[in-house]
């Protein structure tokens, strides 16, 4: 019987190849969204910012970190860019390090980078509005005057919350980085302060989650996903990032069912890194709820920066130890 329905099942192939119109057997399937890609625009030497449209479903926003004033939108069905946008009305960018989508509809642009560590008394954002239709183009910008409370820093993730709108940008450092707090709004009047929160491990960047419960921070060696609660980062857990090299660029995927990480160079790979539905916290569909108390309450700003920051400890030693040796190799790079 099996012998009998294969040979029936390979004439019906023939009969429907036979009968398929013309050129059909050369269409190949659509590939699909938010899947690994590289990068093909060759003009993309140092992916180092990575953010998710939110306009344009499967396309991703990424920049060079010292380059001209623009970024480029890349679909990730084929890798290739689909539009080169030209910032208006900033200045000559020194450093752009990171890349976000606010719920405003406007792209944010992290020019935070300091490769003298920690020199220049201001760094600046950039934002303007995600273009309704991609193509080339040249749009209006704003930018943003930021200092850090403690003092100049070397930066390079930069995280719009999804809900609240609230910009946060991690540091980094031989001996690990922090966490800042911006103000509830930017203004172009003044200069921005933000403030550490929390200590986090040395990153290349990060993203919050689409629904603003995660947030996503990667480096050289790692990539961490922790719990948001009351406005800090709460408990966490890896998420096994494969090594990339000089990994650089890191985001959710618009549903927030993966992470996308990329990397630096020409043709540069981004990997997706699919996410179960527990969360960092514990909880989720099968979990048992997190036990109450313990967290800074929603609202808090100030002044509980030490309670529930997660399960670094021996990790986080062993981080800073190997990424020391990575940025002495990436700067010997940039001054060569």
């Amino acid at each position: 019987m099996r012998s009998s329905l294969r040979v029936t099942g390979a004439l019906a192939l023939v009969l429907c190849t036979a009968v398929a119109p013309a050129g059909a057997a050369e269409a190949a399937p659509a590939a699909e969204p938010d899947r690994d890609f590289t990068i093909e625009d060759t003009r993309v030497t140092e992916s180092s910012g990575l953010a998710a449209s939110r306009a344009h479903p499967g396309v991703y926003w990424t920049h060079n970190d010292q380059d001209e004033p623009r970024v480029f939108a890349v679909d990730s069905r084929t890798g290739r860019t689909v539009a080169t946008v030209t910032l208006r009305g900033v200045g000559t960018p020194r450093d752009m390090e990171a890349i976000s989508v606010g719920p405003d509809g406007h792209v944010y642009v992290g020019d935070i980078g300091d490769n003298l560590g920690g020199s220049w008394d201001h760094v600046w954002i950039y934002r303007f509005p995600e273009p309704k239709t991609l193509r080339d183009q040249s749009v209006q910008a704003v930018q943003y005057d930021v200092k850090y409370a403690d003092g100049p820093r070397d930066a390079e993730a930069l995280m719009v919350h999804p809900k609240t709108g609230r910009v946060y940008l991690a540091s980094k450092h031989e001996d690990g980085g922090g966490l800042y707090e911006g103000p509830a709004r930017l203004s172009t009047k003044g200069v921005n302060t933000f403030r550490r929160i929390a200590e986090v491990p040395w990153v290349t960047d990060g993203a919050f989650s689409p629904d603003g419960d995660r947030l996503l921070l990667r480096g050289y060696l790692m990539a961490r996903e922790y719990a948001w609660q009351g406005g800090r980062p709460g408990a966490d857990r890896s998420i096994g990032a494969p090594f990339q090299g000089q990994a650089e660029s890191a985001t959710y995927t618009l549903d927030g069912s993966a992470a996308m990480l990329g990397s630096e160079g020409v043709g540069s790979r981004v990997l997706r890194v699919d996410l179960d539905d527990e969360r960092p916290d514990g909880s989720g569909p099968t979990a048992s709820p997190p036990a109450k108390g313990g967290g800074a309450g929603e609202g808090a700003q100030d002044g509980q920066e030490g309670q529930d920051q997660g399960s670094f400890g021996l990790g986080v030693v062993v981080l800073a130890l190997a990424t020391a040796v990575v940025v002495g190799f990436k700067r010997l790079l940039r001054r060569g």
